[in-house]
């Protein structure tokens, strides 16, 4: 009988391989929500969580709808958000979606290939290690229920959660300047892997909607490395954790 359920949403693993870490330090579930077409039975539920990634000092779109429509049960809640730097307010805006006893935020290695070249490879091991170490403390404090609000709000944390991640889901979600380039085979990877199913094939080739959720999944982790983003990517690394993962952890 699974008495924890820990639900999350990932575009390049992040958020996935907290998720589970935490599930293997506490003997419990976790759940991508992308996978789900029903919710499990929630019966015996002693404790709620919630991982995902920040995206422009927010809660990502899918994660807030996914939150809306579960159950409130009187269950301890804990939310873990994984992040580059710093989180804003978003955890504060996801409680009042569900409402949350524990708070956290993650540092965990850069995949916005979008904004920034990936960190080299020394410091995302040194991130990684960090966050092992930080979610043995995490597991340990859900185990025991308590009451903790851990988040790294930032500067502006305010100004960036509401002005900044507004024009962000406005305007900076276009898909537009996605594409593939000639080192592309056709093999469908990014269209059977988008959680925003915001990716076909035309003539052997990916082609992509308006708008997406900018997880980072399609550009980060094609097998070819033929995806780019306008010219901004071109040259820079692509990131995907299970290469930094032992096979444990995988």
């Amino acid at each position: 009988m699974v008495y924890t359920m820990i639900f999350y949403f990932s575009g390049t693993g992040n958020s996935a391989w907290v998720a589970r870490q935490l599930a293997r330090l506490t003997d419990d579930a976790a759940y991508d929500i992308t996978g789900l077409n029903e919710l499990p039975k929630m019966d015996h539920v002693k404790l709620i969580g919630f991982v995902f990634p920040i995206y422009a000092w927010g809660v990502p779109e899918i994660m807030a709808k996914f939150a809306t429509k579960l159950p409130k049960l009187p269950a301890f809640t804990f939310g873990i958000c994984t992040c580059g730097e710093d989180a804003g307010l978003a955890m504060k805006q996801f409680s009042k979606l569900y409402p949350l006893h524990s708070s956290y935020s993650l540092q965990m290695p850069n995949n916005y290939v979008i904004g920034s070249d990936t960190d080299a490879a020394d410091v995302i091991r040194q991130k990684l290690t960090a966050a092992r170490k930080e979610l043995a403390q995490i597991a340990q404090e859900i185990q025991r229920q308590e009451q903790v609000y851990r988040v790294h709000q930032g500067t502006l944390a305010g100004l960036k959660s509401h002005l900044v991640n507004f024009g962000f889901n406005k305007f900076a979600r276009s898909a537009k300047p996605f594409f593939a380039g000639e080192t592309c085979n056709g093999c469908g990877w990014c269209v059977k892997n988008c959680p925003a199913s915001a990716i076909s094939l035309r003539d052997g080739k990916p082609t992509w909607a308006a708008q997406c959720y900018q997880c980072m999944r399609c550009i980060n982790q094609c097998p070819q490395q033929a995806i780019q983003y306008g010219k901004s990517t071109a040259g820079r690394r692509r990131y995907a954790i299970r290469a930094y993962l032992p096979q444990e952890e995988q």
